[in-house]
């Protein structure tokens, strides 16, 4: 019996990332910040590799972000890896996360966490001609948010804070899944406290 690969047909959104800490603490600092996020609204695995997320895109989000700002808050260089995706074909298990309500779990405990960060990040609105409007829109969306540094060769620069930076590429991911692209995937590097600027000047 063959499964059923068409796009757009599952409204989860996933993320796979890996986070890096630039020091020799790096496995307590992965641990302690998997602990310290609530979890509860989403779908998640961690193994030796990576760490996948999945449910409701505001909860995929709030929970990436809050993993991250935990890991990046004592003040060591963090580099973030990671891929959002919605409408990946055949993406169903789970789906008990989509009736999840919109309150943040983690909204107000990450407020408190000042971080400033530099992204490069990547659009891919799949199965539409028109992709590189969709993508040009989103970058227009990023320079009215004050976020948009520059672009570079197969990404675009954001720097500032990393409330700001995060709001930009959640709410860029939901403008392209507003699109009539039925497979969104973005990829985003991330850099926190790091010793070196040079990328944004």
């Amino acid at each position: 019996m063959q499964e059923n690969f068409l796009c757009g047909t599952s409204e989860i959104t996933g993320c796979r990332f890996s986070i890096y800490p630039m020091t020799d603490r790096f496995v307590d600092v992965i641990l302690s910040a998997l602990k310290e996020v609530d979890t509860s609204k989403v779908w998640m695995e961690t193994d030796d590799v990576s760490t996948c997320v999945r449910g409701r895109s505001i909860h995929v989000f709030d929970v990436v972000k809050a993993i991250y700002l935990e890991a990046a808050k004592h003040g060591d260089h963090v580099v973030f890896n990671g891929t959002f995706s919605n409408g990946c074909p055949g993406d169903t298990a789970g789906d008990a996360y989509l009736a999840e309500n919109e309150e943040r779990a983690n909204e107000e405990k990450s407020a408190g966490i000042n971080q400033g960060v530099a992204v490069q990040f990547a659009l891919y609105p799949m199965g539409i001609p028109a992709y590189m409007n969709v993508i040009m829109d989103q970058v227009e969306l990023a320079k009215d948010q004050g976020t948009f540094t520059k672009g570079v060769h197969y990404a675009s620069r954001l720097d500032g804070d990393a409330h700001a930076v995060f709001k930009t590429l959640e709410d860029a991911f939901e403008s392209c899944r507003k699109s009539d692209s039925t497979h969104i995937v973005m990829t985003v590097n991330m850099s926190a406290n790091s010793p070196s600027k040079k990328g944004a000047e």
